[in-house]
């Protein structure tokens, strides 16, 4: 399992919306290949960074299948125009996990 992470600047003012169009993308990413979830944080001393984290059975589900499909130009159309600067995008795999 593959956690995509990007950090997600929006243009001030526009938070709520941008909350509204990745809701409405919840679809886009479920018909993708290897999809298996997403979050979206909100930074709390930075309020208007967002940090969305998906999870992909492979990278390549993500780098390939996503990035090559009209999900991926679906996606952008939605959040595209809130971005304020073009985000940052990095990939993990989980090494360790604890819960309370």
């Amino acid at each position: 399992m593959i956690t995509e992470i990007a950090q997600i600047d929006v243009k001030p003012g526009s938070e709520v919306e941008f909350e509204a169009a990745v809701a409405k993308a919840r679809e886009v990413f479920g018909r993708s290949r290897g999809f298996c979830g997403f979050e979206l944080h909100r930074s709390i001393e930075k309020p208007q960074r967002y940090r969305l984290m998906v999870k992909w059975q492979t990278l390549e589900n993500h780098t390939v299948d996503f990035r090559g499909s009209e999900n991926f130009t679906e996606w952008r159309g939605l959040v595209g125009g809130f971005f304020a600067t073009p985000p940052e995008v990095e990939h993990t795999e989980t090494v360790l996990t604890s819960r309370a």
